[in-house]
């Protein structure tokens, strides 16, 4: 839940990731469990040798919209694309709340949306209201729910019914079940948000993309500063969806690790959420700030859930075996 500072100013959320600041400040690695990140990335064969820099990237980013559209049989001029994720969520607020409006989300969920939205003149709508737009993460971070196919499409005709716009950020669900995706859906009240960071396991390449009616869209790319995606992270992004299918390996080895580690938190007497995504929400009916704390002496990080307004559960990647047992016997020992 966002605090406001400065009178009516927004302060910025919270998020996972910091891993290198630890590690810097301690002067050995920290061991990340706050990212949700692909542990079984696809190898592409990607060189940043490969790229020049020397000259600017196409701000239209022609081809890369036209590689998108084939892999989503989608229309290029439906396509918006951005620097990393959060760029296209605080851009489609612009576009949505020029002139005001309200904005639905449902908590707990990703702290951006909200933020974004009040950052652009927006304010929540009040119970019972028709909102301008409803924000739906699926599966839902940090509670790894997912929702099916039909089940979204449900509540897309409810909000279109009301005159609202439905953003979806589906970031996590090709590592999830792509089968509940609404990618290919083309409802003139439908925003679909996609991101390369964590499929892809590159947090620090920022590409974000999205599907939308084309007005929408082209109000997105006009308000999207120029050159936002950099030739570093276009040419890995065409790279990246040349090997698109190599993600199905990815989901099943996350699943696989996924039902383990549910299995080996359960036996320390936790309580992790059923889980679809490659993170899981674990209650650990104690002060969640406590045990970070103490995972830190471990050099272990995970998601302290305290800011999503859930001061006793900590959000876990899944990772691979080896790293999953560290986490497992770390938190023994922090738990006796």
């Amino acid at each position: 839940m966002n605090r406001i500072v400065s009178g009516s100013f927004p302060e910025k959320v919270i998020h996972g990731g910091h891993s290198r600041r630890y590690s810097e400040k301690h002067g050995e690695p920290f061991l990340d469990f706050s990212a949700n990140l692909n542990p079984f990335q696809p190898d592409i064969g990607w060189d940043p040798a490969d790229v020049s820099p020397d000259t600017y990237p196409d701000d239209d980013y022609a081809t890369l919209k036209e590689c998108i559209a084939r892999v989503f049989h989608r229309d290029p001029d439906e396509i918006a694309i951005g620097n990393g994720s959060i760029e296209l969520i605080r851009v489609f607020c612009l576009a949505s709340f020029r002139k005001g409006g309200t904005y639905r989300v449902d908590m707990p969920t990703f702290g951006e949306y909200a933020f974004s939205a009040e950052l652009a003149g927006a304010r929540a709508a009040p119970a019972g209201s028709a909102p301008a737009v409803t924000f739906l993460c699926n599966p839902n971070n940090p509670t790894g729910r997912l929702f099916s196919g039909n089940e979204v499409r449900a509540i897309l005709r409810e909000s279109v019914s009301g005159g609202s716009r439905l953003f979806l950020d589906e970031a996590f669900i090709e590592l999830a079940d792509p089968s509940a995706s609404l990618v290919g859906d083309t409802d003139p009240g439908l925003f679909v948000l996609r991101s390369l960071t964590k499929s892809f396991s590159v947090p620090g390449i920022r590409f974000g993309y999205g599907f939308g009616e084309e007005d929408l869209v082209r109000m997105i790319e006009t308000i999207r500063p120029p050159w936002s995606v950099n030739a570093y992270a276009e040419h890995f992004a065409l790279k990246a969806f040349s090997c698109y299918d190599l993600l199905e390996e990815s989901r099943a080895r996350i699943a696989q690790e996924r039902k383990w580690l549910h299995g080996s938190l359960e036996s320390l007497g936790l309580d992790p959420q059923p889980a679809w995504a490659n993170f899981i929400l674990v209650g650990l009916g104690r002060s969640a700030s406590d045990i970070c704390a103490r995972l830190e002496k471990y050099r272990i990080l995970v998601r302290d859930c305290t800011s999503f307004g859930l001061p006793s559960s900590i959000r876990v990647a899944v990772r691979g075996r080896d790293e999953n047992r560290r986490l497992v016997e770390a938190l023994a020992g922090c738990l006796h």
